[in-house]
């Protein structure tokens, strides 16, 4: 699913070519159904720090809790992983800190603050530019939807303008994190396929990975391979919706009536007209 263009960056060194490919880390949520914190990617985060010790951790998503809070939430679940957490937030010289980064790590909350934050400091292009280089890359929910083209995708309120929604454009698709179809009873609100029917019938180019809660996507060697206990709808403008189940990367997919059935997703077209 990732071009060669956007995932392989080819560096000329004297004498020899040495071909960087990106490491990416993309997870639904953080918090478990039994309220623990990223103790489902404890394994995950350690095998992509592959002996990396430190981290610079992004605490922009953060609202309601300070950032100074949430690092102090972070810090102990990637120290059970070996990596040292530092606060881009706590620098005098955030893009410094960037370019010197052994691993970027980006966490939830409200996506479009996070966006305008990273885009206030200038930070957008920097952290691109190293994750491209080979520095690898996590993140969650918010963190998650900035790894993409855009934020479109979120399910966070627009609570400040962030000036745009382009955001990293590190993965060619677009994540809907915490997906689920459910509605509760007599709900006349959109579902969650609805409302990526209408990203897609704007953006009909677009494929949209539904992430539900426990599920990530492990991004690397030119694929996003997804992993977690659930399948995964993915939708495209104009086709049948298909499913992603674990182990199996993206463009792999395949339309499996019981799966989508599961997921509570009708057979209908992506990006088709639907009135509710």
């Amino acid at each position: 699913m990732l071009s060669i263009a956007a995932a392989v960056f080819i560096i000329l060194a004297p004498f020899r070519l040495e071909l960087v490919v990106m490491e990416l880390l993309l997870l639904s949520n953080s918090r478990s159904p039994d309220g623990s914190y990223l103790v489902h990617a404890i394994a995950e985060i350690a095998a992509i720090a592959a002996g990396r010790k430190r981290a610079l951790f992004v605490p922009f998503a953060a609202v309601t809790v300070s950032w100074e809070a949430f690092v102090e939430q972070v810090r102990p679940v990637f120290a059970k992983a070996g990596v040292a957490i530092q606060s881009v937030a706590a620098l005098p010289d955030p893009l410094t800190a960037v370019l010197a980064a052994e691993m970027v790590v980006i966490g939830g909350g409200n996506t479009f603050q996070l966006l305008r934050e990273c885009r206030r400091r200038g930070l957008l292009e920097p952290i691109a530019a190293r994750v491209r280089a080979g520095t690898p890359f996590i993140g969650w929910s918010a963190g998650a939807n900035l790894a993409c083209p855009s934020i479109c995708t979120t399910n966070d309120m627009p609570i400040v303008d962030p000036k745009g929604f382009d955001a990293l454009g590190l993965v060619e698709f677009q994540i809907n994190p915490h997906f689920t179809n459910a509605l509760p009873a007599g709900h006349q609100g959109e579902t969650r396929e609805q409302r990526i029917a209408e990203y897609l019938k704007a953006n009909p180019n677009r494929t949209v990975v539904g992430l539900p809660e426990g599920d990530w996507l492990r991004v690397g060697n030119e694929a996003a391979v997804l992993g977690g206990p659930h399948a995964a709808p993915v939708f495209r403008a104009g086709q049948p919706t298909a499913m992603l189940v674990p182990g199996q990367a993206l463009g792999c997919e395949t339309e499996n009536p019981a799966l989508l059935a599961a997921a509570g997703i009708g057979p209908r077209i992506a990006g088709a007209e639907q009135t509710r």
